[in-house]
């Protein structure tokens, strides 16, 4: 590019810093990428010259984030946050943890930190708190946010559902005023399979009904509804959505891994616990779903699968020109007894147990068509149910208290 050609260039460039939309830094990482991108002159014939130099600027900037991003991390300590983490570290990114720690450690951080051998900041915050997230953004130029935080469990959530929606909704609708603030428009959010409710066929397509059947999965479906009017009102927003199914395992190397507090109320941590002897037995809910053995199916899948996932969904958010809805699955089920057996295969172990009465809000089957993130995002699960357990009981059998520190 010709010293003469880089007038207009400037001058759409101290605009865009003058508008705030972006930063110094950022604006000037574009300008080496721009001089030596000749699409610009074919721009400038289609679309005239400011035009075509503030949508370049614009790309480069996007691109250049995609390299190298600052992401805030909700609910970062937390079991899919943490394993997120490690990936989003290896692959470049910095990475902001905000948490309120209520069902997770500040030891999981810890221990991602040795993973990747970097420090990590952290904020210890409520979601529903805008004076929390607000010191966040205060404090670090954030590019992204990764969106974990938030209550989980189906059968808690049908005692207390106003808890879910207080922390899940109205937590949600905080972060997003404070990121709007601050000029962060670009969010990837954990959502849930069980916003199909359930399905009137298997395997579950992103465009089949919503319909959820208990007050999580109504809290994260009236959350996607609140992103997707966010995005009708200001298509500058870059928005995911991820609804995925049901995430076991640990990371291979056995540091960290799943470690809910108190009774766990999602199934490999209960076999993994009662492998280990710290319960007692196994408590199946139901053998008499109309299913192979009884038991109900899910869609199982690794950790790690699920975190490159939602890497690949950040890393693209740039390319998307709506607001996207993937699921993240296997594509294939396992019935509880399934993973029973294949547990113990993989640990050793034998797991006793005991059939009680469904839990309220439960449905039989539940498992991904996964075709279309495989299209859209490059990505696949790759690992196996095997995979799954052995990685599980690596990390259960070296942490038979979890995180707890002696």
């Amino acid at each position: 590019m010709s010293p003469i050609m880089l007038v207009p260039v400037l001058y759409v460039f101290v605009g865009l810093f003058h508008d705030k939309d972006y930063n110094l830094i950022e604006l000037c990482l574009v300008i080496v990428r721009i001089s030596v991108d000749i699409s610009w002159v074919k721009m400038c014939i289609i679309y005239g010259y400011p035009n075509a130099m503030q949508s370049l600027i614009q790309y480069h900037i996007a691109k250049c984030k995609e390299e190298n991003m600052k992401i805030l991390v909700t609910g970062g300590a937390g079991y899919i946050g943490s394993h997120t983490c490690v990936l989003l570290i290896e692959a470049g990114h910095e990475v902001v943890i905000f948490d309120n720690f209520s069902n997770a450690s500040t030891e999981s951080i810890y221990r991602v930190e040795q993973i990747v051998n970097t420090k990590i900041p952290y904020i210890e915050g409520d979601i529903r708190s805008k004076e929390d997230l607000t010191k966040v953004f205060e404090a670090h130029h954030i590019d992204a946010v990764m969106h974990f935080a938030g209550l989980k469990s189906v059968g808690e959530s049908v005692e207390k559902p106003l808890a879910y929606y207080d922390n899940n909704v109205n937590g949600t609708l905080v972060l997003c005023d404070v990121m709007r603030k601050y000029g962060c428009k670009s969010i990837v959010f954990s959502s849930s399979a069980t916003v199909y409710g359930d399905p009137h066929t298997t395997p579950i397509k992103e465009d089949f009904p919503l319909s959820a059947t208990n007050p999580y999965g109504r809290s994260k479906l009236f959350i996607e509804e609140i992103l997707r009017d966010l995005y009708v009102s200001d298509p500058a927003w870059k928005i995911v959505l991820l609804r995925y199914f049901n995430p076991v395992g640990a990371h291979h190397s056995g540091t960290i891994g799943e470690d809910p507090s108190g009774i766990p109320n999602n199934l490999m941590p209960f076999i993994a616990q009662t492998a280990v002897g710290k319960r007692e037995k196994l408590s199946i809910f139901g053998d008499d779903y109309d299913t192979h053995d009884g038991t109900g199916v899910r869609d199982y899948i690794h950790v790690v699968d699920l975190a490159k996932g939602h890497l690949s969904a950040i890393e693209k958010l740039h390319d998307f020109h709506e607001v996207m809805t993937i699921n993240l699955g296997t594509g294939k089920g396992y019935s509880v007894l399934d993973v029973v057996k294949a547990f113990e295969e993989a640990s050793g172990k034998q797991v006793p147990y005991t059939i009680e009465p469904r839990r309220a809000g439960d449905v039989a089957i539940c498992f991904a068509d996964p075709t279309y993130a495989q299209k859209i995002l490059a990505w696949e699960a790759k690992k196996s149910l095997t995979d799954m357990c052995e990685d599980s009981w690596h990390w259960q059998s070296q942490n038979p208290r979890g995180y707890e520190v002696f």
